[in-house]
């Protein structure tokens, strides 16, 4: 017998389950801890009560620790920006995000030549020396993650290598995420989508660490893999570079397990949590990617992501004693506390 064991970790459950094969052999579902590791660690003592942890071959997790991140404004790290553009910029990087996320994730950016036009011939001239300059900067102000842009990089992602090769020997010991490996083609909005996983690296691997201790507690030794927002997985070292790419895993979740529980593969799914309610799409068995610009608490972004109308209503969803206000404020996990 192979065991598989899937957790999803939402604001206000976690739940648990242990499958062989399609057949669920054991499940849980227990209030969301303010430590969410001590959470799951508890969800996989309790499923794991008479099943062998060494015939587990996965653990599969899907979390919201960095949706929640972004939404909260806590957990971020300050990012310095480099875009390979034609200066002087009029629409510069950051120009429409939030005040409150801003001054977290900070306005530290650099326009210096470079870019593609959008055939991906050059728009010009990759400045080894400005780069260099930008670098010397970046040492002074203490950043230790860079999101770095380039005009149509996705059409020509050769600017951005060239630029991450300069940073990379000028300031050993960063962070370079590339926007070309994260967002789609619309500048502003990739270049949003790069500077939000450059903010949430050091999360990632404080979590990651997290889960591998919680899962090597319960004695399980087998991979661990992570939510994708396009319902498949991956591993934790892509997870420790890419986390924003897991920040809708719970919708997916919800999802991808319709499928699997009804055998219905083309359907509109509703999923009432108990902070959210979820409604998505499934075609052929997947959530349908959205194909515009989404906003992730007030940031526009463009990369993988389903395309789902979440509301603030919820099993915890705060009701004002006048009846006359619902939501969007839940209480979360406490609510084995604060529930009427």
């Amino acid at each position: 017998m192979t065991l598989r064991i899937g957790i999803d970790v939402g604001g206000t459950n976690t739940d648990a389950v242990v499958l062989d094969g399609r057949r669920v052999v054991a499940a849980t579902k227990s209030p969301t801890t303010e430590d969410v590791t001590i959470g799951i660690l508890s969800a996989l003592n309790q499923v794991l009560q008479g099943v062998d942890a060494t015939e587990v071959s996965a653990v599969f997790i899907g979390t919201t620790h960095f949706i929640n991140a972004i939404a909260q404004a806590r957990g971020l790290e300050p990012v310095a920006v480099v875009r390979l553009a034609t200066p002087p910029q009029s629409l510069l990087p950051m120009i429409d995000w939030p005040d409150h996320l801003q001054g977290i994730v900070g306005d530290n950016f650099y326009v210096c030549p470079g870019g593609s036009q959008f055939d991906g011939t050059p728009l010009n001239a990759v400045d080894e020396v400005a780069l260099r300059d930008v670098a010397k900067k970046i040492a002074e102000s203490g950043h230790r993650h860079i999101a770095l842009s380039s005009i149509f990089s996705t059409v020509n992602p050769e600017p951005e290598l060239l630029a991450e090769r300069i940073l990379l020997e000028e300031l050993p010991g960063v962070t370079v995420t590339r926007s070309a490996l994260v967002g789609r083609v619309g500048l502003l909005e990739r270049e949003n989508a790069t500077i939000l996983n450059a903010s949430l690296l050091d999360l990632a691997g404080r979590v990651i660490d997290g889960l591998e201790h919680a899962v090597a507690t319960a004695g399980i030794d087998a991979p661990i893999l992570l939510s994708q927002n396009d319902g498949t997985v991956m591993t934790l070292d892509r997870a420790r570079l890419f986390p924003i790419f897991t920040i809708a895993s719970g919708p997916t979740n919800s999802m991808r397990g319709a499928a699997l529980l009804t055998g219905i593969d083309d359907a509109v799914v509703v999923d009432v949590g108990g902070t959210t309610c979820d409604v998505g799409l499934l075609q052929r068995g997947f959530p349908r990617e959205s194909t515009v610009a989404m906003s992730l608490a007030g940031v526009r972004s463009n990369f993988r992501i389903p395309d789902v109308l979440s509301f603030a209503l919820g099993g915890g969803t705060i009701i004002s004693d006048d009846g006359q206000t619902v939501g969007p404020e839940s209480v979360g996990f406490r609510i084995t506390e604060k529930a009427k």
